[in-house]
């Protein structure tokens, strides 16, 4: 079966929400989480699309000079149709960390992708692109990304600037051209995207506002692919989407989508290393539902400590043999004292590790995208591929790993912090009535 796509998360949370749009389409996918072996690519070589979770968001320009161009080699050799630089629909970023103009001029040299499509807008996320200005939801009510409660403030790449052409400028010198709204609406998408490219634009943002709209986009970018080299091209999950939506229409997949419903668990752990008011707010909702909530010293989790790890782990393992849910975390909103999303990644990530294989929980949510892909990485997992539906952007997921390690099917949750309503983790915890 030949490979359609293939995929590199920049954070770990990111990752597994393609993995969603993915399986729920009916494209049969595999997320790997280290480099795989050729026997473990052989195992799945049935699987149409195939991704690789990454930490590029929280990484230096630098770092991304030295690690990209190897993955992006990589992905090539596979000989996808497309290749994706995946990115959070919120497009934070800044030239010092998680530069995705730096992303851009990599992927464009590896893949020779001359004018690389860019797709940021995800409506199923509340992620709207309107004149090259991004928009998010938060509360019920849609903000200018600039504007926006969360994301204006946020404590590692706040957002400054709406206009993703401006944002992108203060991190790569290459020209950034826009399709916007007008065309879609008259149905010249390709010939504004052509134009762009012949005035030389090395990206193109696409606007995006509806499904009908990210349909047209879909097709866009399938048709600019060609058989000598994958095209390249960086977004959100809304690409995804877009993709999935054109290749239905156009008879590439499964007219249906299968159903993907998730069961219940019999106990739930979360772990949030997240300073977002969502995931506050859905803390303090599991408080009232009867969760045994713990808070965590971060500063001392993030600093090394073995200490702060073995008192954390003698505060949740009696709430977890017990049978209570249990949630640990390291804030609630903005933190007051400086963030290590690294550092206190790594701490959680040995904390659950720990925990899983001191209590037997089989079913664990992580909060937060720059800690829980460092998180998770101390795991050792394999891949992970796609269980079930939970609540848009935070599926459930099935890990896999070698069996000596006890983490052979453990049920994974990765959700970042602006996704999921108040009542996520019951939902994580109850299924969606599968």
């Amino acid at each position: 079966m030949p490979l359609l796509y293939c995929y590199y998360g920049d954070d770990f949370t990111g990752s597994t929400d393609v993995l969603e749009q993915l399986a729920v389409n009916g494209v049969s996918s595999v997320l790997f989480l280290t480099a795989p072996t050729a026997t473990q690519l052989a195992r799945f070589s049935a699987c149409q699309a195939i991704g690789f979770a990454g930490d590029a968001r929280s990484r230096t320009p630098e770092w991304m000079s030295v690690n990209l161009p190897a993955i992006f080699t990589r992905m090539r050799d596979l000989a996808p149709a497309i290749v994706q630089y995946k990115v959070c629909s919120t497009f934070d970023s800044a030239p010092h960390r998680g530069s995705i103009g730096r992303a851009l001029e990599i992927g464009r040299e590896v893949f020779k992708t001359t004018t690389v499509p860019i797709g940021i807008a995800a409506p199923h996320l509340g992620r709207f692109l309107l004149f090259g200005n991004l928009f998010a939801a938060a509360g019920g009510e849609v903000y200018r990304i600039d504007r926006h409660p969360t994301m204006a403030h946020h404590p590692a790449t706040p957002m400054h600037e709406a206009d993703l052409r401006l944002h992108l400028a203060g991190q790569t010198n290459l020209a950034v051209g826009l399709v916007d709204l007008r065309a879609f609406q008259a149905g010249v998408v390709h010939e504004q995207f052509r134009l762009q490219a012949e005035g030389g634009a090395a990206g193109v943002l696409l606007d995006g506002l509806d499904a009908g709209m990210l349909q047209q986009a879909g097709q866009l970018i399938w048709e600019l692919t060609q058989d000598s080299q994958p095209l390249f091209t960086i977004g959100s999950s809304g690409v995804t989407a877009s993709l999935m939506a054109y290749w239905r229409s156009a008879g590439i997949i499964a007219a249906e989508a299968p159903s993907l419903n998730s069961s219940a668990a019999d106990q739930i752990l979360i772990i949030s290393g997240s300073c977002s008011a969502v995931t506050a707010g859905q803390i303090l909702w599991a408080k009232r539902q009867g969760f045994a909530c713990i808070e965590l010293d971060a500063a001392a989790l993030a600093s090394g400590s073995g200490q702060a790890v073995e008192i954390a782990m003698g505060l949740a393992v009696p709430c977890l043999r017990s049978g209570r849910d249990t949630v640990l975390y390291t804030a609630l909103g903005a933190p007051t004292g400086l963030t290590h999303d690294k550092e206190l990644g790594l701490a959680l990530g040995r904390l659950l590790l720990g925990l899983v294989r001191q209590t037997g929980v089989r079913r664990v949510v992580l909060c937060g995208g720059d800690t829980s892909s460092h998180a998770v990485q101390q795991l050792n997992l394999t891949a992970l591929s796609f269980a079930g539906i939970l609540s848009p952007g935070a599926p459930l997921c099935r890990a896999h790993a070698e069996e000596a390690t006890g983490l052979d099917g453990l049920e994974l949750v990765l959700k970042g912090g602006q996704i999921g309503p108040e009542d996520f983790f019951g939902i994580a915890r109850q299924g969606n009535g599968g």
